[in-house]
Parts: C-alpha cells; sequence; structure tokens
C-alpha cells in the first residue's frame, strides 16, 4: 500500500488543502481532501474514487481529474494551485513519480532580451 498526504498553500485566499492520496495496488487511488475552501471541497465531491492512475497519466487534460478541476474551478479559482497537488498526490500514490516537495514562488522580473543591434557592439 502506498499513501501520501500533500499539504498545498494555495495563496492569498488562505485556505490550505490536504490531500491524501492511498492505493494499494500502485494503480488505482482514492483521493481525499480536507479543506476550508467551500470550491476545493465541492471538487473532492466530484471525483470518483477511486481513479486510475495510468489512465490519469495518459490522458492528461483530458483524465477525469481535470475534467472534474474544469468543472468545478471557475473565475479567480481556476489559477488555483490545489488541482496540481491533487494530480501529483495521484502519481506518487501510484508509483508513477517520486515525492519531492514543489512550490510556485514570486520572483524578480526577467531581463529584457538584447536587441539584435545592440548586440553587436
Amino acid at each position: 500500500m502506498t499513501k501520501n498526504v500533500l499539504e498545498v498553500h494555495p495563496g492569498v485566499c488562505g485556505f490550505t488543502a490536504r490531500i491524501e492520496a492511498v492505493s494499494e495496488d500502485k494503480r488505482n487511488v482514492v483521493l481525499r481532501i480536507e479543506s476550508e475552501c467551500e470550491t476545493i471541497r465541492a471538487l473532492a465531491a466530484r471525483l470518483p474514487l477511486p481513479v486510475d492512475g495510468y489512465e490519469e497519466i495518459r490522458d492528461g487534460f483530458a483524465g477525469t481529474v481535470h475534467q472534474a478541476v474544469r468543472e468545478t474551478l471557475k473565475g479567480c479559482c481556476s489559477g488555483c494551485v490545489v488541482p496540481s497537488g491533487l494530480f501529483k498526490a495521484m502519481q506518487v500514490a501510484a508509483s508513477l513519480a517520486l515525492p519531492a516537495d514543489a512550490g510556485i514562488r514570486f520572483a524578480a522580473p526577467l531581463r529584457e532580451p538584447r536587441s539584435e543591434e545592440g548586440a553587436s557592439g
């Protein structure tokens, strides 16, 4: 059995989500989400139990997890990072990815590209 728990901090909304992904056979994954966010709780209710990790990887954004995300997260919630954590938890529980922390952090602006005229000196 594989089991992992992720804690996702989506940002300014302050609604931390805890995601648990459990698989008895390293393929079929039961996903559970705890969150104070009403939208994320609605997403959790839409997820099929279990999800087939191999089919989700094959289908990518057309898979059942992302379909539930598209049907549930609208407007400003479309940029929520919780669905990425959900998909990553599923991958790890199905032994399709290694567990490693991920993140989004605001950084300094990118440098402006040098023009061709200025590059020749």
